[in-house]
């Protein structure tokens, strides 16, 4: 597995290094394993979290808190379907099926903030449409 100094994963990443510890501090980022000299050490899955993140931030504007809840339902999310692959074998069709129907519940939880980002998103389109929309027209009269 190969690991990544800070500074590699800033560049990676486009973030600073202070975010990347803030990150690590507040819970967003998994603390990473250390050197002998304490330098942190950071692997690809690291990585991967801090792009889903930046994702999440940019794309959908969440805040520091909502990207904490985003973390936090994705990671019961992965635990819930990596516990149903381990024991798809063992269980009844009925006990996969409430599995599946928990998971789609953690899904639902996610849609919802995700829908709730897109709506505010849509108000403020709405508004500065409705806003260009009286310009064109005021322009038209001139």
């Amino acid at each position: 597995m190969e690991l990544y100094k800070i500074d590699d994963v800033a560049k990676m990443s486009g973030l600073t290094k202070r975010t990347i510890r803030y990150y690590e501090e507040i819970g967003l980022l998994p603390a990473p394993s250390r050197s002998e000299g304490g330098t942190r050490l950071y692997t690809g899955e690291h990585i991967e979290t801090l792009n889903k993140l930046i994702r999440a931030r940019d794309a959908l504007g969440f805040s520091l808190q909502e990207l904490q809840r985003y973390v936090e339902a994705s990671d019961i999310l992965e635990g819930k379907r990596q516990h149903y692959r381990q024991l798809t074998d063992t269980l009844t069709p009925e006990e996969r099926k409430e599995k599946l129907l928990d998971m789609d519940e953690t899904l639902v939880k996610q849609l919802e903030l995700i829908e709730s980002k897109l709506a505010n998103i849509q108000a403020i389109k709405a508004e500065f449409e409705e806003l260009r929309e009286r310009i064109r027209r005021r322009l038209e009269t001139l």
